[in-house]
């Protein structure tokens, strides 16, 4: 997965401008993400027409609020620049609520 570098919401909208993204925001101290991460690869294997990327909410405080990003672990999908759907909350989220959303967000 790739680690997203710093940068604000209009670097974030061109570097995904084309092709469809997986954001997914987490901090190392958080043990919801902690909970989720070890089933992220075989997530990603699941839905191999989606390119993931971490971001460091921590590292990336300024874009999270600018995207309303105020709980982690959270999800959001693009599609050619533009944000498609997202699993956004404070909540510790499952393998199975992660495959459901991203289903739902692909149809």
């Amino acid at each position: 997965m790739e680690k997203l570098a710093v940068m604000n919401k209009q670097e974030l909208e061109e570097k995904l401008s084309n092709g469809k993204y997986v954001l997914t925001f987490m901090a190392t101290w958080c043990p919801d993400c902690s909970f989720i991460k070890p089933h992220l690869p075989e997530i990603e294997k699941d839905f191999a027409d989606y390119h993931f990327i971490s971001v460091d909410r921590d590292e990336n405080i300024d874009l999270a609020q600018e995207l309303n990003v105020f709980g982690i672990p959270s999800f959001i999908v693009y599609q050619d620049g533009k944000e498609v759907d997202r699993f956004v909350n404070k909540d510790r989220k499952t393998k199975e609520e992660v495959e459901n959303f991203l289903t739902a967000a692909d149809n």
